[in-house]
């Protein structure tokens, strides 16, 4: 099989590259503008890695969509200050650069796999997310935020559009909170520059007061990696064709923990590594409101759990990392960047 994965550099990429690579005999065509989680693959005769941007080098996609059994447009900004402060980026990466794909996948009958988010449930109220009978709950237009949510769900009912009116070949699937090794960088000091666990890795290292927005109340269930990326390889599998038409929620419902509870377990799992540890008596948990922390147009979201039964009984998955086992995972893979990220700090400091 042949497998297309545009944003091979990127946190789901390069992780499900690492799986393909390792366990099957597959073929992956990556195309990303950067290349530093790829390098160790490209002596692999198996990978062949183009470096260009989705939204200027098109040809090659759609010669690539061609050649390719299957699709995954892995390319989006998924950083909730950005739907902020850049809105309209957004929706020109996650919507406009990604439906000219979508839209060739569909001309050359080929099969996609495409990137959906948790967030398109928004506020909705029920305890745990369906993807087939949740309503998807978004604030007014002022709250800049949805504007994310809005990109993915419009992307999401194209999809299925297309597949109701042409038989296309689709799934959807929607990662709760997928954490693991090379998810942001620790180097990037600036609040919301990177997701939550690494922003407050981030801090740890570098001796900072981690911020809880609106204290941190809000609930999310994190999911490892691992468990994510081998949900993905049971979709690419597709066996009788199971997945074909479907959505899936990817997540560990049993990993449900407030961000004030994150920090706290962060806080005791970096007492047993040295490197984290230096600087640890400096760490206080800190409060601000989200208007401050994001911009007046950032709404928050309570509650994030899936309902994942379609997962497991579709696919024959189910998750198995802890959340503690995970997070340890996380600083064993980030305390090579501890260091780094202090001198880093120290420089813009003393700039």
């Amino acid at each position: 099989m042949k497998v297309l994965i545009l944003g091979v550099n990127g946190f789901i990429g390069h992780h499900l590259t690492k799986r393909i690579l390792n366990t099957t005999d597959w073929q992956v065509f990556g195309m990303d503008m950067n290349r530093d989680r790829i390098e160790a693959f490209t002596g692999n005769p198996r990978f062949h890695f183009f470096e260009g941007d989705i939204s200027i080098n098109r040809e090659w996609i759609e010669y690539h969509v061609k050649k390719c059994d299957v699709v995954l447009p892995l390319v989006a900004i998924a950083t909730p200050a950005t739907y902020v402060r850049n809105p309209l980026a957004v929706f020109e990466l996650d919507f406009m650069a990604n439906l000219p794909i979508v839209e060739q996948a569909v001309k050359y009958k080929k099969r996609i796999i495409f990137p959906s988010t948790s967030e398109v449930y928004g506020m909705c109220a029920d305890e745990e997310f369906h993807p087939e009978k949740s309503n998807f709950v978004l604030g007014p237009i002022a709250m800049q935020r949805w504007i994310y949510s809005c990109s993915k769900q419009l992307m999401d009912r194209v999809i299925y559009a297309y597949g109701a009116r042409d038989n296309f070949d689709f799934t959807l699937f929607r990662p709760f909170n997928w954490i693991g090794p090379g998810l942001d960088s620790l180097y990037t000091a600036k609040e919301g520059s990177s997701r939550v666990v690494t922003q407050f890795l981030g801090h740890i290292a570098r001796g900072e007061n981690i911020v809880l927005v609106d204290g941190g109340e809000q609930r999310r269930t994190f999911t490892f990696v691992d468990d994510g990326i081998s949900a993905l390889m049971k979709i690419l599998e597709n066996k009788g064709g199971v997945a074909t038409g479907n959505i899936y929620n990817i997540g560990h419902p049993g990993n449900e923990a407030s961000v004030r509870e994150l920090a706290e377990q962060m806080l005791e799992i970096a007492r047993d590594f040295p490197e984290w540890r230096e600087l640890l008596g400096k760490v206080k948990l800190v409060e601000s409101r989200s208007a401050e922390y994001y911009g007046k147009g950032y709404q928050d979201i309570q509650r994030r759990k899936p309902w994942i039964e379609n997962t497991k009984a579709d696919l024959g998955w189910a998750p198995k990392w802890t959340l503690r086992d995970a997070l340890t995972q996380l600083f064993e893979a980030y305390r090579g960047d501890v260091a780094i990220a202090r001198q880093l700090m120290d420089t813009d400091s003393n700039a």
